[in-house]
């Protein structure tokens, strides 16, 4: 049960939050996604606010996909679940599609400016700005069915780490390498089995007590 005192903590990502699972390619249960395990390794205490979308971009308006740009439901999204805590952001790896033509570099810089509304609103308790954590996406695996739309994809990725990292403590964010906890799949190369979810949700419990 939930109190008032509950730290809320706002997960905004793609699919890897809302917990595709590559093996059945549905959708994982709630217990076996990250998110799951980070409540339940969070306890009574925390209550985590599930906020990934299949696709979502940092901020470009996808051609194909429709309605996919974070940046346009951001505000909106923390405007509605406010008070918040936290704001944990994991996004870029559909930045890396072919079709938008990305660098690691501009993928890091489009999730910077979505850590930066964060840091500017007035998310937070008593007005403040809620605290971010921002996540490095990690790099994609072997490619099966989406290689043609995520061509130059695993060169990007493995760069992608360092320049959050940058741009976090250059804007006072914390940071996590999801690289450096979990691997993707080879039945996709795009998202995580059940027990890299439980890896991951395990390690950003750890992060998220020594942030909030």
């Amino acid at each position: 049960m939930f109190t008032d005192d509950s730290k809320v903590v706002l997960c905004f990502g793609d699919s890897l939050t809302w917990g595709w699972d590559p093996v059945t390619r549905g959708r994982f249960s709630f217990s076996k996604r990250w998110t799951g395990v980070l409540q339940r390794e969070l306890g009574e205490g925390y209550r985590i606010i599930e906020e990934g979308l299949n696709g979502r971009t940092t901020m470009w308006d996808d051609p194909i996909e429709g309605e996919k740009n974070g940046k346009e439901y951001l505000v909106p999204c923390l405007e509605s679940q406010m008070p918040i805590d936290l704001v944990i952001i994991m996004l870029g790896t559909n930045d890396m599609k072919e079709r938008f033509a990305l660098s690691a570099f501009d993928i890091a810089a489009s999730a910077d400016a979505l850590a930066q509304i964060v840091q500017r609103s007035r998310a937070g308790r008593n007005g403040e700005s809620p605290k971010v954590l921002l996540v490095a996406p990690p790099p994609v695996g072997k490619l099966t069915d989406w290689a043609e739309m995520m061509e130059g994809a695993m060169e990007k990725s493995l760069k992608i780490g360092r320049y959050y990292e940058i741009n976090a403590r250059n804007h006072g964010f914390h940071f996590l390498d999801a690289g450096k906890i979990v691997k993707s799949s080879d039945l996709d190369g795009l998202h995580w089995e059940a027990e890299e979810n439980l890896k991951f949700g395990k390690t950003v419990a750890t992060k998220v007590r020594e942030i909030v």
